[in-house]
């Protein structure tokens, strides 16, 4: 029987990851079988050596194996491509074609981001699994196929499911053996080697001296995150070998190939810059206008309320809470009483004012009621917001920023944008 280590000379597995050994004898385990294998983990980790060692140690390994990306397919012909069509099923089918479940029969077909497939040919895929019994798109001859399936995906499949995107009973049929495989990230010791193996490569195509990485670099691919994991990894080295003239590579000039460190490095954020993110500014500038809407809608509601009711107190009590929140809440709750609001002027009156009279004081408040609804328009409020303040601190730009809350350099690109 093969043993791990035979099996990653023989497949050029470079690692020593306890969880990468562990994949490899499941596939050992389960390559005798006919057994329905999902192989998980994140794209750029390996997963398609999986299913060739799993088609190689099995029974099947003199009959065909087939790799398909369904990802990379059109959901338009997919079902054409995996199960084939009669001539004249759809436009474009000069003659019969013979698909992939049909010209692997004996073998083995590895469905790659079988997460992508649509959920029609989903279907198909099911009934194939259960009796092994397939149909031509334009055929009505149901066919027999002995082919196994390996299947492969980096989506998180329980999360398609809940969203209807992935059979459950499908998910179930594929992953009656399931195999993942570890994140690179999540193989610190292997990152080295592989660079390593890599570079080797690289210096062999290219004609040229090996890279090399200092003991802070090593340090640093080893602590990155490797977000597109081994084919990330691959074509850092690839880069290296090729644009560095110096064959030591240093922490430094290493981090120049490296997109963002993410959480690794810490960030140094000035004060100012979160002033000057203009996505920031125009969320809260959005929360104030509408803030402003909702106001103003429910002080209309209110003075609509005066108007058509003649018994004050009641209006009083239905919207006590209203009318606190309108008028800063300063009174509380328990404190309200009939004579803090309310003489209303006659309705007919040609402005339709409305008085506030309070205990001590009395505030003129005149709304114009309008007949149809507001519109809000975020351009023309903003463009109203800026000239106020402008015009309330005599065209400086410093204090209109201030008070709006945006940085100087903000203010005056909205200056321009606006032409004022």
């Amino acid at each position: 029987m093969e043993t791990v280590l035979s099996i990653k000379q023989r497949f050029g597995i470079i690692g020593n990851d306890t969880g990468l050994n562990r994949a490899i004898e499941k596939a050992i385990q389960v390559a005798p079988t006919d057994i329905s294998v999902l192989v998980t983990g994140e794209s750029g980790v390996g997963k398609e050596v999986i299913p060739k060692i799993i088609h190689q140690l099995s029974h099947r390994k003199h009959g065909r194996y087939i790799a398909v990306n369904c990802g990379a397919i059109p959901e338009g012909t997919i079902d054409s491509e995996l199960f084939g069509h009669e001539k004249g099923a759809f436009t474009g089918a000069t003659q019969t074609r013979s698909g992939y479940f049909e010209v692997a029969d004996g073998g083995t077909i590895f469905l790659d981001e079988v997460g992508e497939l649509p959920l029609t040919t989903q279907v198909r895929l099911l009934r194939v699994l259960e009796n092994g019994e397939f149909i031509k798109v334009g055929s009505s001859k149901v066919q027999k196929t002995n082919v196994r399936i390996v299947a492969a995906t980096n989506v998180h499949m329980f999360e398609a499911i809940r969203k209807e995107k992935f059979r459950e009973d499908l998910y179930y049929r594929l992953s009656t053996i399931e195999i993942p495989i570890p994140a690179l990230r999540k193989r610190k010791d292997d990152i080295h080697l592989l660079f390593r193996k890599f570079s080797s490569d690289f210096a062999l195509k290219y004609k040229m001296p090996t890279i090399r990485l200092t003991g802070q670099a090593v340090q640093l691919i080893q602590n990155y995150r490797w977000t597109g994991n081994i084919r990330q990894l691959r074509n850092v080295a690839e880069q290296i070998s090729v644009l560095e003239s110096t064959r030591e590579i240093s922490a430094a000039t290493l981090k120049g190939y490296l997109p963002d460190m993410g959480p690794q490095l810490p960030a140094v954020v000035k004060k100012e810059s979160s002033t000057s993110d203009f996505s920031n500014e125009r969320e809260i500038l959005y929360k104030v206008l509408f803030d402003m809407k909702n106001d103003l809608n429910d002080l209309k509601k209110l003075t609509m309320e005066l108007m058509q009711n003649d018994n004050l107190k009641d209006v009083q009590e239905k919207h006590e809470h209203l009318i606190q929140k309108i008028y800063n809440n300063t009174p509380e709750p328990s404190e309200v009483n009939e004579g803090q609001i309310l003489a209303l002027s006659n309705p007919k009156h040609e402005n339709n004012t409305v008085e506030i009279v309070e205990n001590h004081s009395t505030y003129d408040f005149i709304e114009d009621v309008e007949e149809e609804e507001e519109t809000l328009s975020l351009h023309d409020k903003e463009l109203e917001l800026i000239k106020k303040s402008l015009e309330r601190h005599n065209g400086k730009r410093k204090l209109a920023a201030d008070e709006l809350g945006i940085s100087e350099r903000t203010l005056y690109r909205k200056i321009k944008q606006y032409d004022l």
